[in-house]
């Protein structure tokens, strides 16, 4: 009689080597349509297979998340950024079933791995009226560079834009609906697409940088030279960093970042009376909640419940 023929079933590995963990790689960062989100999860990934390689080989599973996550709390790490890397590990865990190179039972134990506990709400750093005008009066104006820097600080201040949206906005964004400037449909975090009003002490910061530079299409800011040479088509995330830095040293405005002026408009139009609908449609987003808690309105600082309570020592007569 003839031999039957045996098949041996492919089974799902259970634990990863490096060429399956820079394919699920791979598959994870194609799956991200920000540039941003791509670059976090990169790094997330990064440092987990760093990790991942120095260990004993155990079963991509449960027990090996449970290590990582134990080895992120004693680096210290803030539990928003844990729940990040956790959040990346999942990915590549779920890509690696996926394509069949990790068991899809060792990918759902991958879940079930629960992030830090994230206690309270961090407030953020932002800046006070009295010191958004110092910082928007530090460039050099009567330089080109100058003019340029002072149209970056005045939209980041003004219009609450973030470094991404910033460097990709094009003077055909700008538009004047409702007799009032705008940005129109800007492509944010997520794709989510917006308009923003400009005021027009923003506007008027933006023309004199594109008269200086003579500018008629395209990005609106560009590299300049030492010497005030405009070239190229555009600017990085990185430039606009240092735009803020150092207008920050010349105004003795210690630890700001880009995202700390964008704080402080959403925080100088609550003080205004704006309301919180329209502050979330300026920010882009997605709910009222992020808002809330973008904002810390639900805590106030000035005029705090704590100032008045009768028990404070009597003034020295003047």
């Amino acid at each position: 009689m003839p031999k039957k023929r045996t098949f041996k079933r492919c089974s799902a590995k259970n634990t990863l080597r490096l060429p399956d963990l820079d394919h699920s790689k791979t598959s994870v960062l194609q799956s991200l349509s920000s540039a941003a989100s791509k670059r976090t999860c990169a790094f997330a990934i990064n440092d987990f297979i760093a990790w991942y390689g120095s260990e004993p080989r155990l079963a991509f599973g449960r027990t090996v998340v449970l290590r990582y996550r134990y080895e992120l709390e004693a680096r210290r790490l803030a539990p928003a950024t844990i729940n990040l890397r956790l959040a990346a590990v999942r990915r590549l865990a779920y890509e690696a079933a996926d394509n069949g190179l990790l068991s899809p039972d060792l990918a759902a134990s991958v879940r079930r791995v629960k992030g830090a506990k994230k206690l309270g709400t961090r407030l953020g750093n932002w800046l006070t009226c009295a010191q958004g005008r110092r910082l928007l009066d530090a460039p050099n104006r009567a330089e080109t560079k100058g003019k340029r820097d002072h149209a970056i600080l005045a939209i980041l201040l003004g219009c609450g834009l973030r470094r991404s949206e910033l460097i990709s906005l094009k003077l055909a964004h700008l538009r004047r609906r409702d007799d009032h400037w705008a940005i129109i449909d800007l492509f944010g975090k997520g794709g989510h697409v917006r308009t923003v009003p400009v005021p027009d002490w923003v506007k008027a910061a933006v023309d004199e940088w594109l008269a200086v530079a003579c500018i008629e299409d395209g990005l609106i800011f560009r590299c300049v030279t030492h010497s005030g040479t405009v070239w190229g088509s555009g600017i990085s995330e990185k430039v606009v960093w240092w735009v803020v830095r150092h207008a920050a040293e010349k105004a003795a405005i210690e630890k700001v970042a880009p995202h700390d002026l964008r704080r402080t408009c959403a925080r100088l139009c609550h003080s205004a009376g704006g309301e919180l609908e329209q502050i979330q449609f300026l920010l882009g987003h997605r709910s009222v909640e992020t808002t809330e808690r973008y904002l810390g309105s639900r805590q106030r600082i000035v005029h705090a419940v704590n100032d008045k309570l009768g028990i404070e020592p009597e003034a020295p007569p003047g």
